[in-house]
């Protein structure tokens, strides 16, 4: 909004209304081709200003992504590394519990061998005592 310039009446009154009128009419006019100059100064630096703002954000961005990128890398890398040792731990408790299963398979297999030769001397001696009481009756 413009600002007309006035003078006191002392300055008409001193100068005549002609000389003074044509003096805040070119007081107006160095305003407004000021004012433009000044708007159109402001536009040139928000610009210039806008244009550096999207440049910093693109390398913003560029930073991101490729720290994005490292630290997936990174990532990746460790997952590899702790899946690899998972497998290794994996493994030897494996053959850990293998051989405590052959030595448990072992003196499993003994303990049935055992009661297998228990349970054939006293099938043995179920049959031969059924035997004897059969020829037993057969002689009454």
């Amino acid at each position: 909004m413009p600002v007309t310039a006035r003078l006191s009446r002392k300055f008409y009154e001193t100068f005549g209304d002609e000389l003074t009128n044509e003096l805040v009419e070119w007081f107006n006019q160095v305003d407004t081709t000021y004012r433009g100059e000044l708007r159109d100064l402001n536009e040139l630096n928000y610009a210039r200003f806008d244009a550096k703002l999207e440049q910093r954000t693109a390398q913003l961005d560029a930073k991101l992504e490729q720290r994005a990128a490292q630290l997936d890398a990174k990532l990746e890398q460790r997952t590899a590394e702790l899946k690899a040792d998972l497998q290794a731990g994996l493994a030897g408790l494996e053959g850990r519990l293998l051989a405590r299963m052959g030595v448990l398979e072992g003196a499993l297999v003994g303990r049935i061998g055992a009661a297998e030769g228990r349970l054939a001397r006293l099938s043995f001696l179920f049959w031969a005592g059924l035997l004897a009481i059969v020829i037993g009756l057969l002689k009454l």
